[in-house]
């Protein structure tokens, strides 16, 4: 089977890193990532294309599809609901398939009130008002994402000064909160429902969450939307449960989600499986029953204007701390020989280092040099290929012996991570 090139675009928000760890490791499939403002995805997508023109650009068409036919790209991920609506508003005007529901559902989700007007006479809708009469109301924009502008109002004082006619104005649900991830074959069967809860929002993102089960009720609503909307693949809604503790729906998007990473960790790739589906391919799916609580935080990626091709590492409390194997370690060592990186282990160990390297089950053909030396040689003797080089050890004085004589970079065991390369 030939590869499938697939395209994220744009590349640099949370969904995107998800879809990137859904998709790059599969073997069928060559991911390129691409935006038109540079931002997190240049980090991660080892394929990259900057410079984009934005959608509404007059030659986007030209030269979107330029990028399609240069790469080859069999399909494309939407990731921004403004993004996905236009794609699906033009879908005739693109030369790859493109995973997102069709124009008049593309629209409709797009639109919180047109959503409501859909689905209107469904017990799940909220209460929805064209004034405030009374208080508490929760308002969102009409057309929005995370959580930007929607407001739970108290009192008159609360009210923004916006325009209200661009709001949906709801009743305020104080319950839980969930969103449910799903999955339609280009059949129209729903073939994935899989609840999760929000327990932590941060800007509108979900940094904690749980895998729930799926009870009767959730099923009935998605099996509802999923009646009146037309969707292809991967999609999602957010639910909130009301004062008498009934769900209502908050919203409903046809794009990835930063967190179905929830419902990928029980064995359900949705976006994997999206592809397959675009495609025409018929796809199966089963989930593990176990229990999944995610949380998350920021991660710190980097990129550096240094050149190097040789590396000289320490063993003793670099490689091997606390009598362990240092996890980090390893995977830059593994990074350096998949790069072709020439690895120089230079340690004082006291011991046999072929011994010890045997105890730890670290191979030594990891390294394309081993140099033992005695405790009283100074490394900075052994280190041949400064021009291009860098130095990681543990001990501050060798490193600054390092630094002060050949002017490379030095680090400690803590600054692996910049040289970490996410790329893949």
């Amino acid at each position: 089977m030939a590869k499938i090139n697939v395209l994220v675009f744009p590349a640099g928000e949370i969904n995107s890193i998800e879809l990137h760890d859904a998709l790059s490791t599969c073997v069928n499939i060559e991911l390129y990532g691409a935006s038109s403002i540079d931002r997190h995805g240049e980090y991660v997508f080892k394929n990259y294309i900057s410079n984009v023109p934005m959608i509404n650009a007059c030659d986007f068409f030209e030269k979107f599809n330029e990028l399609l036919g240069k790469y080859n790209i069999d399909v494309i991920f939407p990731t921004h609901d403004t993004v996905a609506m236009f794609f699906a508003q033009n879908s005739d005007k693109i030369n790859a398939k493109i995973i997102a529901a069709d124009k008049n559902t593309a629209e409709i989700c797009r639109d919180k009130e047109k959503t409501y007007e859909v689905l209107q006479g469904e017990e799940f809708l909220p209460k929805v008002y064209k004034k405030i009469e009374s208080y508490p109301v929760f308002i969102k924009p009409k057309e929005g994402q995370g959580a930007v502008g929607a407001k739970l109002l108290k009192s008159e004082e609360d009210i923004p000064n916006v325009d209200l006619d661009e709001y949906v104005i709801c009743e305020y649900l104080p319950g839980e909160e969930y969103t449910v991830d799903c999955f339609t074959d280009f059949q129209g069967a729903l073939k994935v429902v899989s609840p999760r809860s929000r327990r932590r929002l941060l800007a509108g993102v979900c940094v904690s969450g749980k895998t729930e089960k799926l009870t009767d009720d959730i099923k009935q609503i998605a099996t509802k939307i999923n009646s009146k909307l037309k969707f292809n693949g991967l999609w999602w809604f957010q639910i909130k449960k009301d004062v008498s503790g009934n769900w209502k729906l908050l919203e409903v998007s046809t794009r990835c989600a930063g967190t179905m990473c929830l419902t990928r960790a029980r064995g359900l790739n949705l976006p994997l499986m999206s592809v397959y589906n675009a495609l025409g391919y018929e796809v199966k799916s089963f989930a593990n029953d176990i229990e999944i609580t995610m949380d998350r935080t920021l991660i710190s990626r980097y990129k550096t204007d240094y050149k190097y091709d040789t590396v000289y590492f320490d063993f003793d409390d670099t490689l091997i701390i606390n009598d362990k194997v240092h996890l980090p370690a390893v995977r830059f060592l593994y990074q350096c020989r998949n790069l072709g990186k020439y690895v120089v282990l230079l340690t004082k160990h006291e011991k046999d280092i072929y011994e010890t390297l045997e105890k730890y089950a670290v191979s030594p053909k990891l390294f394309s040099e081993i140099v033992l030396i005695s405790q009283n040689d100074e490394k900075t003797d052994y280190i041949t290929n400064s021009a291009t080089s860098i130095f990681v050890d543990n001990a501050y004085q060798e490193r600054v012996k390092v630094h002060d004589k050949f002017k490379i970079p030095v680090f400690d065991v803590d600054g692996l991570e910049v040289l970490l390369d996410w790329r893949y």
